[in-house]
C-alpha cells in the first residue's frame, strides 16, 4: 500500500498535529494518536511518536502516513501455524497462555506473529469485535514479554461486558514477580503514574498522574531476591513494573526500569491469575522463569 502524503499547507502552520492531520485525513484524534504511537506518520524519513501529537505545524512540512487510515479497513492475518494454548473458553471467549516475546496484537498489518494472529486462525469470527481491525477481540493488554493470562472475546455483547467489568475494576488480577532485594511482608502499594513526556512507552511517578493500587505479598526469598505475588486493584501501562521499581524493587531482568543487579532473559513477570465474571483461569509459571528460580536456590543454598 502506497503511503498517504500530506503537506502543510502556507496558511495551515500552528495547529496541532493531531489535529490537523485528523481534519485533513477526516479521521478521529484517537485514531491519529493510535497511528503516532504505533510510528506509522513520517517526517524526512524519521517516524514521529505519540510525544509530537501536540507539536505544531510548519507551513511546508510534508508528513507519510503508512499502511491504512482507518482500523475497520485493517485486517489481521491468520496464522494456524503460530502455537496458542487456550486454557479457558466459554461462549464469546477465551483465555490464553501468553508465551514471553510476543506482542498481544499486531501494531500494523505488515505484523503477523503475535497472540491475535493464532486466535484469528482459531476464531475467524473475532476479526471486527470490539475496538476491531488489529485490536479485534482484544480485551486487555500484557507486555510484550510477560506471560501468562490472556482474555479476548469473540463476540460483541461478551466484548462490551467484559470491557466493562474491566473499566469497573470488577476483575481479579493476580500476578507473580521476581524483585531484586528482600521484601519483608506484605504491604498495599498506592502511587500516581503517567506516561513520560517524550517517552511514551515509559512511566513514573508524578503528582498529576493516575491514582493506581496493587497489594504485594511476598512468597519466596532467596540472597538477593524475593518472590512476590501482586494483586492488581487498577490496571495502568506499566503499573506493576514501574512501582516495583519505584519501591526500590524493580522486577529482576527488566531493562527499562532494572538496575541489571541479576540477569535473566526478560523481566521476570507473569500473570498467574484472573477472575471476571464467568472467567476463570490460572497458569503456573513458565519454565524460563522456573529455571531463573532454581538458579537463585541453588546459589541462596
Amino acid at each position: 500500500m502506497e503511503p498517504t502524503v500530506v503537506r502543510v499547507g502556507p496558511e495551515q502552520g500552528g495547529e496541532r498535529l493531531d489535529r490537523f492531520l485528523a481534519l485533513r485525513l477526516t479521521i478521529s484524534r484517537a485514531r491519529v494518536r493510535h497511528l503516532l504511537e504505533v510510528g506509522r506518520v513520517v517526517q524526512a524519513g524519521k517516524p514521529l511518536s505519540l510525544a509530537d501529537k501536540s507539536r505544531l505545524t510548519a507551513p511546508g512540512d510534508e508528513l507519510r502516513i503508512l499502511g491504512s487510515l482507518r482500523a475497520d479497513e485493517e485486517r489481521p492475518e491468520a496464522r494456524p501455524d503460530l502455537p496458542l494454548r487456550v486454557v479457558a473458553e466459554g461462549r464469546g471467549w477465551l483465555v490464553v497462555d501468553k508465551p514471553p516475546g510476543c506482542g498481544v496484537h499486531p501494531l500494523d498489518p505488515e505484523q503477523r506473529d503475535t497472540v491475535l494472529n493464532a486466535v484469528v486462525a482459531r476464531h475467524p469470527e473475532i476479526v471486527g469485535v470490539g475496538e476491531g481491525g488489529l485490536r479485534s477481540g482484544v480485551v486487555h493488554r500484557l507486555d510484550v514479554d510477560t506471560t501468562g493470562t490472556l482474555l479476548f472475546a469473540f463476540d460483541d455483547e461478551v466484548w462490551r461486558r467484559l470491557r466493562g467489568a474491566f473499566a469497573d475494576h470488577r476483575v481479579e488480577k493476580r500476578y507473580v514477580a521476581l524483585v531484586e532485594g528482600r521484601i519483608e511482608r506484605s504491604r498495599p502499594v498506592e502511587l500516581t503514574l503517567a506516561v513520560v513526556r517524550h517517552h511514551p512507552a515509559r512511566v513514573e511517578v508524578r503528582e498529576s498522574g493516575r491514582r493506581c493500587r496493587m497489594h504485594v505479598t511476598p512468597i519466596q526469598s532467596f540472597a538477593a531476591a524475593t518472590l512476590v505475588e501482586v494483586k492488581l486493584e487498577t490496571g495502568f501501562l506499566h503499573q506493576i513494573r514501574a512501582s516495583l521499581a519505584h519501591l526500590g524493587h524493580p522486577v529482576v531482568g527488566d531493562r527499562e526500569y532494572g538496575s541489571g543487579a541479576l540477569d535473566a532473559p526478560r523481566p521476570m513477570l507473569h500473570a498467574k491469575r484472573l477472575v471476571v465474571d464467568e472467567v476463570r483461569a490460572e497458569i503456573p509459571l513458565p519454565a524460563d522463569f522456573e529455571t531463573v528460580l532454581a538458579s537463585l536456590a541453588s546459589a541462596t543454598g
